[in-house]
This record gives structure tokens, C-alpha cells and sequence, in this order.
């Protein structure tokens, strides 16, 4: 598939994890397989979102959903992290690949170094530390040697 190449993520909104992401048009369809990559990660109900209509389209009376921006600010900035490093790894541009594909597995490898490689300046720990994952900031070879859901 190639243009109109969107990243979703959900972010856990206490630790800062990232607990799916998924490459694709922005659609319906689409939000539904974030959501479904979502459940089982955590019992939370609660979704702070935007105010794309899709969302109360596909998360229905099950989910305690608040849109507005105000919620949104920390989503949105790791967001834009992961969506700016998936276009360095591409090229030497801050561009998508036209790959979809390139651009799924460079997304899978983002998300993994930013969940257990990258220490946040503000915290002094990772994404995985704060989730309570694990108790050290991992190296890229641990990363290789350890299977990661994403």
C-alpha cells in the first residue's frame, strides 16, 4: 500500500508506555485494530482522544472516552517523537518511507527503543521502568535477545 500513511499509538498515560501502534489509513477499521491491540495490555476503559469522529464510532458504551486536547498533550508529543524517528530511519529526511511495510518495521523498532532503550531527561528512567516492566534501562542487545510485544 503506499500514501496516506498514518501511525496510531495508545499510550499509557501514567508511565508514558506505549502500548500499541499500528500503521495504516486513517479509518475505521484502522482504530478498531489499535483498540484490539490495546485490550488485553490493560483493563482501562478510559480513552482521552482528539476529536476525530471515528472514535465514538468504533469505542462504543464500553469505554469512558473524554476527547479534547487538554488530555491529549503527552500522546500527541510521543506521537510526534515516534513519527519523526520512523522518518529518520527511512532516509536522511523527516519524511515517510512509501513502503508501507518499511514503514511498519522501522515503527516496531521506534516503539521497542523508545518503551525500553530511552531514558526520559525529566525522569531519569524508561517507559518499560516506570510500568513497572523492569528495573533497568535495556541496551539494544538485550532488546535483540528478548522477545517485545508490539
Amino acid at each position: 500500500m503506499k500514501g496516506d500513511c498514518w501511525i496510531g499509538i495508545s499510550l499509557a498515560s501514567n508511565s508514558g508506555l506505549i502500548l500499541a501502534a499500528r500503521v495504516g489509513k486513517h479509518t475505521d477499521s484502522f482504530l478498531e485494530e489499535l483498540v484490539l491491540s490495546t485490550e488485553g495490555k490493560t483493563n482501562c476503559k478510559y480513552w482521552n482522544t482528539d476529536n476525530w469522529g471515528g472514535y465514538e464510532r468504533v469505542l462504543g458504551e464500553e469505554y469512558e472516552h473524554y476527547m479534547g486536547k487538554d488530555k491529549t498533550q503527552r500522546l500527541e508529543r510521543t506521537n510526534g517523537i515516534v513519527r519523526q524517528q520512523t522518518g529518520r530511519w527511512h532516509r536522511r529526511q523527516n519524511k515517510f518511507g512509501k513502503m508501507w511495510l518499511q514503514t511498519e518495521i522501522t515503527t516496531r523498532l521506534v516503539v521497542s527503543y523508545f518503551n525500553w532503550i530511552w531514558s526520559n531527561i525529566r525522569w531519569g528512567n524508561t517507559a518499560a521502568q516506570r510500568a513497572g516492566l523492569t528495573n533497568q534501562q535495556w541496551s539494544w542487545n538485550d532488546l535483540v535477545s528478548y522477545p517485545t510485544v508490539f
